[in-house]
């Protein structure tokens, strides 16, 4: 918390928000085999499959926001488990392209539904799934997502003489 508010910081609340979404869906994703993360990744590549794309790991990490080496883990493990298959992109040798298997399609259709319901339940305060005040949120939050970050600097001449 900042010396100047007398609450929780919205830097702080985000964070608790962001741990008590991913606990409630890795323990409500547990009886399908899957983390949240690896949630991520089979949802968003099950929404850009229907789409028409077989997207590579990297535009995969660019889609979700996590770190390629990390998706690169996780779809080695998806791999495992039979639910995605990796291939070379025959375009680009050093790319690896990815795409559900049938079982992985059936496992990611499942995982969807118990993590709408879960998201039907954390957004009802707001009115639920489809209300004005949830648009008006995910509105937020997609401006405060798409807002570039400069790389902080400690010694930054702009930053000194301000409170965080």
């Amino acid at each position: 918390m900042s010396k100047g508010s007398p609450g929780p910081t919205p830097g702080f609340l985000v964070w608790r928000l962001a741990n008590k979404w991913r606990v409630a869906v890795d323990r409500a994703l547990t009886p399908l085999g899957l983390t949240h993360a690896q949630y991520s990744l089979v949802a968003s590549l099950y929404g850009m499959q229907r789409a028409g794309e077989r997207p590579s790991q990297r535009r995969l990490a660019d889609h979700t926001g996590l770190e390629a080496l990390y998706v690169s883990k996780l779809a080695r493990a998806l791999e495992s488990a039979g639910l995605i298959e990796r291939t070379r992109d025959p375009r680009d040798p050093r790319a690896v392209q990815l795409a559900l298997t049938e079982q992985g399609q059936d496992v990611t259709r499942r995982a969807i539904a118990v993590v709408q319901g879960l998201l039907q339940q954390l957004l009802e305060p707001l009115g639920g799934l489809d209300a004005p005040r949830t648009r008006a949120f995910t509105d937020e939050l997609t401006t405060l997502l798409d807002a570039p970050l400069a790389p902080f600097l400690p010694n930054d001449q702009s930053a000194q003489g301000r409170t965080p």
